[in-house]
């Protein structure tokens, strides 16, 4: 498909992040960096913005706090027109940390909240915005969101929020093509005035087709991730949504050779991806930390039991 309005954000640092604490070297951030500009993509979003206040930078890697120092680290020497996004998290960054964007190297900063929480998310989102960068607010876990909730969230960002995006995430890969439709629809009617994203979860096996599905119906900010590369299951794999898309600015070659020296071999010593306890997890449209508990256990291919319990609101015994 074709649509020149479609942009597409790489998240494999950040998100690929959730699984080792963020403690990736920055010779493998930049390889990474560097096959992503090369793709086309449009951005890439190199990990938290979060304050060293709030998380030990003793546990956490330095893409948990991704200071400026570092991404001008990552991107210098590089000669691409792709943008630098940053995530933060409502509750978990420092205003003061976030220099105005005329002095830093980011372009964009994500916010990263529950429906409930969207009121703080639009504070958060009109600050950076006023600091001169482009904003997204990114509607977590929508897959559990109580309908009435979430028109009155979107209601509120018709009217109240500054960014120019926002994204339906379906952080538990719980949905399917038909809700995916239905959400992007009511975005689309009740913000006229901004543009949807889509970032899908492949707990199920749909991140790809859910993301096909949200473009059909006029999202134009996609996620994806290297090889698939997310906490648990993983997200839409970038490699997949570039073979999609026919914007001849894309070029999947990059990526492919990035995967074969470096992920295949980092797969071999970090689980992600499709797996049994995941997709149960978003048959059941919980949350994966139950299903990332269980494959750390010593009973981790016991899935009768954990679908079991999971259905039943238990713990594994």
């Amino acid at each position: 498909m074709y649509r020149k309005e479609i942009r597409v954000l790489d998240c494999t640092i950040r998100d690929g992040g959730l699984i080792n604490n963020h403690q990736f070297d920055m010779r493998f951030v930049k390889e990474v960096y560097r096959a992503v500009a090369a793709s086309g993509a449009d951005y890439v979003e190199l990990g938290y913005k979060n304050s060293p206040k709030m998380f030990s930078p003793k546990e956490y890697g330095q893409w948990k706090f991704c200071s400026d120092d570092d991404i001008n680290r990552v991107i210098e020497g590089v000669d691409s027109d792709i943008k630098v996004s940053v995530m933060v998290d409502v509750g978990r960054v420092d205003l003061d940390d976030v220099k105005p964007k005329s002095e830093s190297p980011v372009d964009m900063i994500r916010v990263a909240a529950y429906v409930k929480d969207v009121d703080k998310a639009i504070y958060l989102v009109n600050h950076f915005a006023d600091k001169g960068y482009e904003t997204t607010i990114n509607l977590m876990a929508i897959s559990k969101a109580v309908d009435m909730e979430l028109n009155e969230a979107l209601h509120q960002l018709h009217t109240e929020c500054k960014a120019q995006v926002i994204y339906v995430v379906d952080s538990y890969g719980a949905l399917y093509q038909e809700p995916i439709e239905y959400l992007v629809k009511k975005c689309k009617k009740l913000l006229k005035d901004k543009e949807i994203g889509i970032h899908a979860h492949n707990n199920q096996q749909l991140a790809f087709g859910n993301t096909i599905e949200a473009i059909m119906h006029g999202a134009n900010y996609v996620d994806g991730t290297v090889f698939g590369m997310g906490r648990a299951a993983g997200n839409c794999p970038l490699e997949l949504l570039l073979g999609f898309l026919k914007n001849p600015k894309f070029d999947v070659r990059p990526v492919l050779d990035l995967i074969a020296k470096e992920f295949i071999p980092m797969r071999e010593k970090m689980e992600w991806g499709y797996i049994i306890p995941h997709a149960i997890a978003g048959m059941l449209n919980e949350h994966p930390r139950s299903a990332i508990a269980l494959r750390e256990s010593d009973k981790k291919e016991n899935y009768r039991e954990f679908y079991e319990s999971l259905r039943d609101g238990g713990e594994l015994r």
